[in-house]
């Protein structure tokens, strides 16, 4: 019952961010709403409950079988590939270095609130 009930939390989630960005009109794919959706329900919450761990645990467990259709998708277009890979490669340098420098910033933000927390 506890995998039904993590599933279902996370459908619920993905399902959510579906309809916010139906009716909002965002140009942000469904799932990336619900997971910010997800994320905030964890904060609340604290921790995940077991049932919603047990459920992304196994899903991470299976995570490199999702990235074969992108495998196989890469080898159905790879004329455009081949046509656009300069600006695709620019494209992947330039997110890659940006997401970097975020997490740089999200860790300095949470270590400086850590060392607040822990000094009297």
């Amino acid at each position: 019952m506890n995998v039904i009930h993590g599933i279902t939390i996370i459908l619920a989630c993905q399902l959510a961010g579906e309809v916010i960005v139906q009716l909002a009109g965002l140009p942000v794919p469904g799932p990336v709403i619900g997971m910010v959706l997800l994320l905030g329900g964890l904060f609340c919450y604290g921790e995940p409950p077991a049932a919603v761990r047990s459920v992304g645990e196994t899903l991470l467990r299976y995570l490199a079988l999702l990235f074969v259709p992108a495998g196989v998708g890469m080898m159905v277009h790879f004329q455009l590939l081949a046509r656009d890979w300069l600006a695709i490669s620019v494209a992947l340098v330039v997110s890659t270095a940006l997401t970097l420098a975020a997490t740089m910033l999200a860790l300095r933000v949470m270590l400086a609130l850590r060392k607040r927390r822990a000094s009297p």
